[in-house]
């Protein structure tokens, strides 16, 4: 599992610009699966024959990352960039990041503290003030590297630290893809389709045209959410924790999970002495909200990963939870074919 997890995050590929991690999945999946597409919008549909037909179930996870696109060079060759996807400014001060298709290194940064005013320094900096430097003395060098539209992502190593704890960018939700990469090397009680989606970070749009493409009966979604296990954090907001299992979905922001499916796993997983959370707070979002609306609607739970630092350069995520991730998502197939959800 760890081996798919590095090799994923070290990829690069914010939303609309899959391509890498991509390629990468096809690689791999093509040893397993009977069946390979990539879609108009670049999600990867992948299906494998189980031991029978069985209701029409899709897995899916996204492949995207947050990151930033480069909208104007300057006079002096700085970048200035929108964010890709939801990320706060106080995380992005002074990192590393790659700019393009080259990877050439950049510096985020604003102007040095010692020129700023006492309301400034008080102030969160906004994201126009803010800035790429490269290392180019002008416009005209910038350019030789570097062109409008560009994708940056973060630069951040894959690290394994302290008790079973993983470090990098993009766990959400490069988790649940390598989940998915391990399941199709398994024997399945049932066809499975399973969808490595694009564009999740902004807007859920690839899940919504592989839906209405595969048209499943039922969805399990394979996610990072948000941990808050910090520190000096309330014990009522600390919405989920890293160490103590996966989180199984009932309702989130953009979707209300299907009741008997949602029993159904947290079943599975008490049966199974597999350890499991709820998250205690209302909110984020996942691929179903598009997919439980697609066609004439669809069956959607979800299975998730704590995450913290969630949409930064460095998120964190435990290894024990992953593995409960993943043994539950393969409970939650043969359950399927079973026709338990009923």
């Amino acid at each position: 599992m760890l081996k798919y997890l590095e090799d994923l995050c070290n990829l690069s590929g914010i939303s609309g610009d899959e391509g890498n991690v991509r390629d990468y999945i096809i690689e791999h999946a093509k040893k397993y699966a009977d069946s390979i597409k990539v879609d108009a919008l670049g999600n990867v549909i992948v299906f494998k024959k189980g031991a029978k037909r069985g209701t029409k179930l899709v897995v899916t996870a996204h492949m995207d990352e947050v990151g930033f696109m480069v909208e104007k060079i300057t006079d002096e060759g700085y970048l200035k960039f929108s964010a890709v996807g939801g990320i706060d400014p106080r995380v992005i001060l002074g990192r590393k990041v790659y700019v393009g298709p080259y990877s050439i290194p950049g510096v985020l940064g604003l102007k040095a503290i010692h020129l700023t005013t006492v309301k400034e320094r008080s102030e969160m900096p906004k994201e126009s003030s803010l800035y790429i430097d490269i290392g180019a003395k002008n416009k005209e060098e910038a350019e030789k590297y570097v062109s409008l539209g560009d994708s940056v992502v973060f630069d951040s190593d894959f690290v394994c630290f302290g008790r079973g704890f993983v470090k990098a960018k993009a766990i959400d939700d490069r988790f649940g893809c390598a989940v998915m990469l391990n399941l199709l090397e398994k024997k399945l009680p049932q066809d499975v389709t399973f969808v490595f989606s694009a564009m999740e970070e902004v807007g859920a749009r690839g899940a919504f045209g592989a839906a209405c493409s595969v048209k499943p009966n039922i969805a399990l979604v394979l996610e990072g959410t948000t941990a808050a296990d910090f520190a000096k954090v309330a014990e009522n907001k600390k919405v989920t924790r890293c160490g103590e299992g996966a989180v199984l979905g009932f309702m989130d922001s953009g979707a209300v999970y299907d009741r008997a499916l949602f029993e159904m796993t947290r079943e599975l997983a008490i049966k199974n002495n597999i350890p499991w959370q709820i998250k205690e707070r209302i909110a984020g979002g996942t691929d179903a909200q598009a997919i439980q609306r697609s066609i004439a609607g669809v069956r959607v739970e979800s299975i998730s990963v704590p995450v913290r630092n969630i949409h930064s350069a460095n998120t964190i995520a435990n290894e024990k939870d992953i593995d409960a991730a993943f043994s539950l998502a393969k409970l939650f197939i043969k359950a399927v074919s079973e026709g338990k959800y009923k």
